[in-house]
């Protein structure tokens, strides 16, 4: 356990039908093997001990006494380790036999939970040897220790509040009420299930199915160990399909048809995240629950999670095709209701040969079409300044041409001269009023003309520059619909290299891609020997780090530190760990300090799960002091 990180197993051990001591060898093998592994939680299939199929054999009193001898060596085998480890094993309570789920950690017995749900269906004849297991907590006698018993039972480890784990057994996981729910309802944040679950065509699609949904709603950790070859008999085949899911993600998966383990470090401090902002998400408190308190010690284990270095995009290239349709789409639809509804015929984008607003004018011709409104009707207005390069002119104008729109050009460079003697600024100063007088020229022009043929100022901006306020207040801030506002800059580049592999037109996909080669730039200061002087990103800092501390701080809250050691295992190799932490502090003290651009931004449409919108995701203080965050940055120097 690390930073919130806890490794867990899933484990396959090969398994001999009622050859209990062979069972319980490999069992112990499993524990010393993920021992070794730094593994915490460790969970291994239904009946383990025994094997699942022994069938009448269960009635046999041999079989039983063996099996509790069996889990005597177990826990003998856990003394010293602070792993939490669950096998399944028949238990005799009361004169009747149990289906049990067995808790060991440090030569103690924690519990049995019970299996609640017995399959008597098709091939499972449980219902046969077992008797359905109960809620609420019995206390049996373990070689003089007092053990509870029962399925309401969760453990709770004592050194991190955010780790609680509830077991449930195969079935219990495929019925109309699995009893992970109210686990989950309790406050478990890690479900494991021991499971015996027989192959069968397509089956192993859906449990796969199953167990990430199950994940996914209930925001928990969900640990599949299933039982698999040697366990075959008779007529049932067993795959040994273990699962390890995350809210909804597979993070690790066995192959079917051979024994072994798997393992995965699962993130508890996000799935706490996910629930504290989910409103929808009520704990019901832990009424009837036995709560068995653990402790685990602190893990020097290095992290072995894929963390995603652009969390925003999808590394999947064909998730990432489909992502941007979608998105695309998204923007376009959202426009073209404002269009319709305002009944507006005409639009105006202010096209600078970069990428925000080529995206915008791409969505803008998708919105047209979906409209039925000709796209002559777009005004595409290039506003050449003191910073205007010939490169972004050019496939400003030329885009303009292939994609049908009306192209205007209005140089900003007399009205900002006269501006700037109006108000006594010295043109040789190339400070914020330098900059932002040329910015605030070209929003007014492109309002003027709206208002001349009847038509809204469609927005350029991403999400990336809102976070960090690089827009000129009352300048590019302003628009009439911003379709980029829920795109961030890494996603925006992927969004038009997507457009210049699917459009069809080869003219237009040379111009898109000479585009994405362009350094990122407002070209508000002249060019250097005709080429691009200022670079956003070395102003502001790479917004591939800033896009990666955006989706953290928004979808999670996080802690400046544990973004910080985030981003060095993703990012680490490609930037140095000194880079990381300077453009994190750029990063807060620009998210908190802009606010205000944002509290009053236009309209725009929410793509991802993330957004800036004031109306939307994030209702923040436009004054909130940046300190507690900034000082704990602080504290890594």
């Amino acid at each position: 356990m690390r930073d919130g990180f806890v490794r867990v197993a899933a484990a396959t051990p090969d398994v001999k039908v009622a050859d209990v001591t062979f069972n319980t060898d490999k069992i112990i093998e499993g524990m010393q093997e993920a021992a070794k592994k730094g593994v915490k939680i460790l969970v291994f299939p239904e009946l383990a001990v025994t094997a699942y199929t022994c069938a009448d054999l269960f009635e046999h009193r041999p079989l039983l006494d063996a099996a509790k001898q069996g889990l005597r060596r177990i826990v003998k085998a856990s003394a010293g380790s602070d792993m939490l480890v669950f096998a399944g094993v028949p238990w005799i309570y009361s004169g009747k036999l149990y289906n049990c789920a067995a808790c060991v950690q440090n030569g103690h017995l924690l519990g049995l939970v019970t299996k609640k749900w017995l399959p008597n269906y098709s091939e499972f004849y449980e219902a046969r040897w077992f008797t359905e297991g109960f809620d609420e907590a019995v206390e049996v006698n373990f070689d003089g220790e007092t053990v509870p018993m029962g399925s309401k039972i969760l453990f709770a480890c004592e050194e991190e509040e955010d780790l609680v784990v509830g077991a449930e057994v195969c079935e219990d996981l495929w019925v109309l009420l699995p009893p992970s729910i109210s686990h989950a309802q309790a406050g478990a944040t890690v479900i494991v299930n021991c499971s015996a679950s027989d192959e069968t065509t397509g089956k192993s699609d859906y449990r796969r199915t199953l167990i990430s949904g199950q994940s996914a709603r209930l925001l928990a950790a969900y640990l599949y160990a299933n039982a698999g070859e040697g366990e075959s008999t008779t007529d049932l085949i067993f795959g040994g399909q273990n699962l390890i899911a995350e809210n909804g993600s597979v993070l690790a998966e066995s192959e079917r048809f051979r024994n072994g383990m798997i393992t995965a470090d699962i993130d508890l401090e996000r799935l706490a995240a996910e629930r504290r902002r989910m409103t929808t998400y009520r704990e019901e408190g832990r009424k009837n629950y036995r709560i068995v308190p653990f402790s685990l010690k602190e893990s020097d284990e290095p992290l072995e999670r894929f963390i995603d270095p652009s969390p925003f995009v999808p590394g999947n290239p064909l998730e990432r095709q489909k992502r941007c349709e979608e998105i695309l789409n998204i923007q376009a639809m959202g426009l073209k209701k404002r269009l319709m509804h305002t009944n507006c015929k005409s639009a105006v984008v202010g096209i600078s040969g970069g990428l925000d607003s080529t995206l915008a004018l791409l969505v803008t011709a998708r919105a047209f079409d979906l409209c039925g409104i000709p796209r002559k009707n777009i005004v595409s207005v290039t506003m050449p300044g003191f910073g205007t390069t010939d490169r972004t002119y050019n496939n400003a104008c030329e885009m303009t041409r292939i994609l049908g729109a009306e192209l205007r050009e209005v140089s900003i460079a007399r009205a900002v001269t006269v501006h700037f003697e109006d108000i006594g600024h010295d043109m040789k100063v190339h400070d914020v009023t330098y900059e932002n007088g040329q910015a605030r020229e070209r929003t007014q022009i492109l309002m003027d003309i709206a208002n001349q043929t009847g038509g809204l100022v469609i927005g350029t901006g991403d999400m990336s520059e809102l976070a960090l306020g690089w827009a000129t207040y009352n300048g590019d801030h302003m628009s009439m619909y911003g379709v980029n506002a829920g795109v961030p800059k890494t996603l925006v580049r992927h969004l038009v290299r997507y457009y210049a592999d699917t459009c069809g037109d080869a003219a237009l996909a040379d111009i898109l891609r000479d585009v994405l080669d362009t350094p990122v730039s407002p070209e508000l200061l002249p060019p250097e020997d005709g080429k691009i002087s200022q670079k956003t990103e070395d102003l502001v800092g790479p917004y591939e780090l800033h896009d990666f501390f955006l989706y953290y701080v928004l979808r999670f809250g996080y802690h400046p530190a544990r973004i910080y050691r985030l981003a060095v295992h993703a990012l680490g190799d490609e930037y140095p760990h000194e880079t990381i932490l300077k453009w994190l502090k750029t990063f807060y003290w620009r998210f908190f300090a802009q606010q205000f651009k944002r509290s009053c931004l236009p309209d725009g449409p929410k793509v991802g799960s993330a957004a800036v919108s004031p109306r939307g995701d994030l209702r923040m203080p436009s004054d909130a002091v940046v300190k507690l965050w900034r000082d704990e940055l602080e504290d890594l120097v």
